[in-house]
């Protein structure tokens, strides 16, 4: 070999070294859609989610998208899949803690018997009342009972009544990450055996996985923090069956069983 195609071939080893040097170093930004390639989630969305999608369910997704605060709203696939798991309990009364603008609470609406309830739970009337003309126009509001409250006072409310202990099918919570231990331990009360709570945020942007010090926004590690520490328990929870799965932000189904 040539002296020229050597020092050629060094040169290149050299670059491709110093390429992948920088590529272990760099660290990666998270998103909250965890499928990192974005046509892989949209086929998702058109092949699966989006055909089978109510009408309602539609227009209550584009009123959102204009909304600030729209990426609040629970992802349309994690809604597919709420719908499946409400009709696999056969749920009629049930439990959403953390509303917005209501798309998972009408999608709740409209998976459960007609006269199925939902007690509904937001700090903030003014988000819910952006979806209510749609909740209203899909003929679904006698089934909600909505109460602008924090969520706590309301589930300690529900537990002074023995009747509602062990009564409740379903239960979602996409809340105050601080209180999710809090609402896990009332809602295990409140929830048949069989029944289901699905916490919404559990991989929290993919910073659960990250050190600390990898987490560029600052607002992002107190929920870090308090999701690691609602994983951590779950996972070691013997009265739930768990999967965590990576549905928008992280979903994480629990089951009762004891």
């Amino acid at each position: 070999m040539s002296s020229r195609k050597r020092k050629d071939l060094s040169d290149s080893y050299y670059k491709l070294s110093r390429v992948m040097e920088n590529e272990k170093k760099e660290v990666p930004s998270p998103n909250k859609g965890l499928l990192q390639s974005p046509e892989l989630y949209q086929y998702i969305l058109e092949s699966s989610v989006y055909p089978n999608e109510p009408e309602p369910l539609k227009e209550l997704r584009a009123v959102t998208a204009s909304h600030p605060r729209a990426s609040m709203g629970t992802a349309p696939d994690a809604g597919q899949m709420m719908s499946m798991l409400l009709q696999m309990v056969d749920a009629k009364r049930t439990i959403e803690i953390g509303v917005f603008t209501g798309y998972s609470l009408l999608r709740t609406a409209l998976t459960i018997p007609y006269d199925g309830k939902i007690i509904a739970v937001d700090m903030n009337l003014d988000t819910y009342e952006i979806g209510l003309p749609i909740i209203r126009k899909a003929g679904v509001e006698h089934k909600i009972n909505f109460i602008q409250s924090e969520a706590l006072s309301v589930l300690d409310k529900l537990l002074e009544t023995s009747d509602n202990e062990g009564s409740f099918d379903f239960a979602y919570v996409d809340s105050d990450k601080i209180n999710y231990l809090n609402y896990h331990e009332r809602l295990l009360k409140l929830l048949k055996v069989g029944g289901v709570v699905v916490y919404d945020n559990t991989l929290w942007g993919g910073t659960v996985a990250m050190p600390e010090e990898h987490v560029a926004e600052e607002w992002k590690k107190p929920g870090r923090h308090f999701t690691l520490q609602l994983n951590k328990f779950l996972a070691s929870d013997s009265r739930i069956q768990i999967c965590l799965a990576p549905f928008g932000d992280g979903m994480t189904i629990c089951k009762r069983l004891i």
